[in-house]
């Protein structure tokens, strides 16, 4: 029985995450000191206490939720079985590869720093927008998006479950094709409260500012597989990690391919590590025959190594 770590991406973020865990466990303690450090300054305590608005600019979020998801991976491990496979969501896939050893926490926090402030950088507020489009299948949102798009940017950025598509673009292209979705046959349309529109053309002038950080970066031996985004496959070469998270910024993520694959190389346990529950939820409408666990608090901890025990 193989299982695989999950963590969270964009969209998790509440004041208070973690802090039951750093109340409760020094390795989670330890792992948001060392990220302190690492940025110089107390994220820790905007994590813990906010602002909510500080919190929710995206050069904040993205080292908050690495900070957060790498605490309960401290935690959980200290008790729990280690992991056949890794995957992350979008910025989830830097815990990832910091769970792997291919990346130091350290290192992670200040590029996760700087990515969020370059995609933060990326597109002057109000121009860009994202949409959730739920009880459609992928291939129409996509052909949707082609129709309407015209001269401005619109596509698929995350396949998150097989009737859950959330696209990219230029404001006005996403405001144009609400309707269509909804014509198509789609159940629900929601325009997202996001700070950029991730994974799409109209982050292309992150990439070459994040590659200048990337550069300088240690790359370590990736000790357990990580199922990239972008490939929906997993990844042992340490090479290929920094030209994987380059290429991640404007492609779509493969959550559903991710999960399928794991699942076929005989993954039947994947734990979420992180605040929220999103991607349990992602899992049970993706596959089936896979146990869903997450950790995002004592409470949710005591019950996932609950399961585990009872399971063996």
């Amino acid at each position: 029985m193989g299982t695989a770590f999950l963590f969270p991406g964009q969209g998790s973020q509440v004041v208070g995450m973690g802090q039951s865990l750093a109340d409760a466990f020094p390795e989670a303690r330890a792992v948001f000191a060392s990220v302190d450090d690492a940025l110089s300054e107390r994220l820790s305590m905007q994590c813990f206490q906010g602002p909510a608005e500080a919190l929710s600019l995206t050069a904040n979020t993205q080292p908050a939720l690495l900070a957060v998801s790498m605490a309960a991976h401290a935690v959980w491990c200290a008790r729990a079985p280690a992991p056949s496979h890794l995957a992350g969501h979008s910025l989830g896939e830097y815990s990832a590869l910091v769970a792997s050893g291919a990346l130091g926490l350290a290192d992670a926090a200040r590029a996760v720093r700087s990515r969020g402030l370059f995609m933060q950088e990326a597109v002057p507020t109000g121009e860009g927008a994202m949409a959730a489009v739920l009880g459609l299948d992928s291939a129409s949102v996509a052909r949707v998006c082609r129709e309407v798009a015209g001269d401005d940017v619109l596509s698929p950025a995350n396949f998150n479950t097989p009737e859950q598509t959330v696209v990219a673009g230029h404001t006005r292209a996403v405001e144009r094709a609400m309707p269509r979705f909804k014509e198509a046959g789609a159940k629900r349309v929601v325009l997202l409260n996001v700070s950029a529109p991730f994974h799409c053309a109209l982050m292309a002038k992150v990439v070459p500012r994040l590659r200048m950080v990337l550069e300088t970066v240690r790359v370590n031996e990736v000790r357990v597989p990580v199922v990239s985004n972008v490939e929906a496959k997993a990844n042992s070469d340490r090479s290929r990690v920094v030209p994987l998270l380059l290429e991640q910024v404007t492609a779509p993520v493969r959550w559903v391919e991710c999960l399928q694959a794991m699942a076929a190389a005989g993954v039947t346990r994947m734990v979420e590590l992180g605040p929220g529950r999103v991607l349990s939820g992602l899992v049970r409408s993706t596959t089936r025959d896979v146990e869903v666990l997450n950790v995002e608090d004592v409470a949710s901890l005591e019950k996932a190594l609950a399961a585990v025990q009872a399971k063996g």
